[in-house]
């Protein structure tokens, strides 16, 4: 065989599949408010909206509901996952908790390297901020806590963090669209990075817990206001 030939047969990893493009515009239109909590995923609709097989549409819904984005419910099918005050505030002590760590270790033990890195990230995030682009900021944010996860050693937490990844995204997609939270969180994430390059784990440690609890209170606020309407 040539090597020209075999060099043809290689796969190209960067190319998506369907599956996956299919799967981040469903996540996005579920974070973004197009299908509402509660709302019937009819399979055949979605064939049409998204112009995919019903196969892949099948794929993709059983994907989102092991994530805890969509729910099968007896007799309706699969509906969008009604957003649930309780869960919502466990979710939030968890990441208090291992986000708060991870802090407190990453000013502990990470590299000056990885430490630029995550100043870098933070700033990216804040210019989607500015720029009112929600889903950068989701994406950024996610790319944040990813390094400081890993440059804290703590892989095996960030894949717990990870299983949560979707509706922690839910979540964040509520709170990073209310009024004057592109200032409050820039505010907020500068404390946890000026504690991370003065290498003070406590404060570090404080400042990321305290940035979670804010969110929690916001997403509690929103949710209890949704219950009263």
């Amino acid at each position: 065989m040539s090597s020209q030939t075999s060099s043809s047969l290689k796969v190209d990893r960067t190319t998506k599949t369907l599956r996956e493009l299919t799967l981040e515009k469903m996540r996005d239109a579920i974070f973004n408010g197009h299908f509402q909590p509660g709302e019937r995923l009819i399979e055949r609709s979605l064939c049409e909206q998204l112009d995919v097989s019903r196969s892949v549409v099948r794929e993709v819904l059983r994907h989102l509901e092991t994530e805890g984005l969509v729910e099968t419910i007896a007799h309706q099918g699969p509906v969008v996952a009604v957003l649930d005050a309780d869960k919502a505030a466990q979710i939030y002590e968890l990441r208090a908790l291992l986000e708060g760590h991870a802090a407190r270790i990453c000013a502990e033990k990470a590299s000056d390297e990885v430490i630029r890195q995550l100043d870098a990230l933070n700033a990216r995030t804040q210019e989607a901020f500015a720029q009112r682009d929600f889903q950068e900021v989701l994406v950024r944010t996610s790319a944040f806590y990813e390094a400081m996860f890993k440059g804290a050693g703590l892989t095996m937490a960030w894949s717990i963090v990870q299983s949560l990844n979707a509706r922690i995204n839910r979540l964040r997609a509520m709170t990073i669209s209310t009024s004057g939270r592109s200032t409050e969180a820039a505010a907020e994430m500068e404390r946890i990075m000026s504690a991370l390059r003065r290498r003070d784990p406590q404060k570090a440690q404080e400042a990321s817990e305290a940035h979670v609890r804010r969110v929690a209170q916001i997403v509690a606020e929103r949710l209890e206001a949704q219950a009263m309407k």
